[in-house]
């Protein structure tokens, strides 16, 4: 049987454990990551292979289902929480299950089932939850932005500079982390240096991109991919 890489995020240590516990007796689950909060999940989805995530609703600083919500490409999730009032809204972002606190071991051996079906079928789109919106790493926070007020994406080395109307964010990602984070079909790499949202793009004059915020060079090995764009716009 496939091996299913996991992660848990629970603020509460006790939880975690229980989790822990349960897990550590099915063979073809493997734990990847203890996670208090969804900062620490985040970090784990964009450095490991994670196919499934135990994630607790009621957390500090970003909720689960705000965080669920925030993720391009979202791993199978099962929603734990001691609260009943919350199995809606689990289920309109097509989770796999929902367990109550205190988890029982017949219950979550129930959700696996549907885990282990779902790994035997092929993937179907879980896109209808995507918001506008993404959290990112700031600091020691994670920072919500609208990508509908975003205006340029700037390379600094390993970090980048998100362009708004009336701010700057600075935050700590490659180009290429950048973006695999955002909708293909609304961003645009442009140069090495640039990502442009593309409904901002006014006029493609030569080798550079006029929007209403400034103009952008239009690297060599990116012209291709710019032409290719509008042409299928065009069509």
């Amino acid at each position: 049987m496939q091996t299913v890489n996991f992660l848990i995020a629970d603020d509460e240590p006790q939880a975690r454990k229980l989790l822990q516990a349960y897990m550590a007796g099915i063979s073809n689950y493997n734990l990847v990551k203890l996670c208090a909060n969804a900062m620490e999940a985040y970090e784990a989805l964009h450095t490991s292979k994670i196919d499934l995530m135990f994630l607790d609703i009621r957390m500090p600083m970003v909720s689960g289902t705000d965080f669920l919500r925030s993720l391009k490409k979202p791993p199978m999730v099962i929603f734990t929480t001691a609260y009943n009032k919350y199995a809606m809204e689990g289920y309109d972002l097509n989770v796999i299950d929902y367990l109550l606190k205190p988890i029982s071991l017949p219950r979550l051996m129930q959700a696996l089932e549907k885990v282990n079906d779902k790994m035997q079928k092929p993937l179907a789109s879980d896109a209808g939850h995507r918001a506008n919106y993404l959290f990112i790493k700031v600091e020691n926070k994670l920072v919500k932005i609208i990508l509908d007020d975003l205006l340029l994406i700037e390379s600094m080395q390993n970090y980048v500079k998100l362009h708004f109307k009336d701010k700057v964010i600075v935050a700590p990602y490659t180009m290429k982390v950048m973006e695999n984070m955002l909708p293909g079909n609304n961003f645009l790499r442009v140069h090495r240096s640039f990502i442009v949202p593309v409904t901002i793009i006014t006029a493609v004059n030569g080798n550079t991109i006029e929007t209403g915020f400034q103009n952008i060079p239009i690297g060599l090995s990116f012209k291709d991919a710019v032409m290719n764009y509008i042409k299928n716009v065009n069509r």
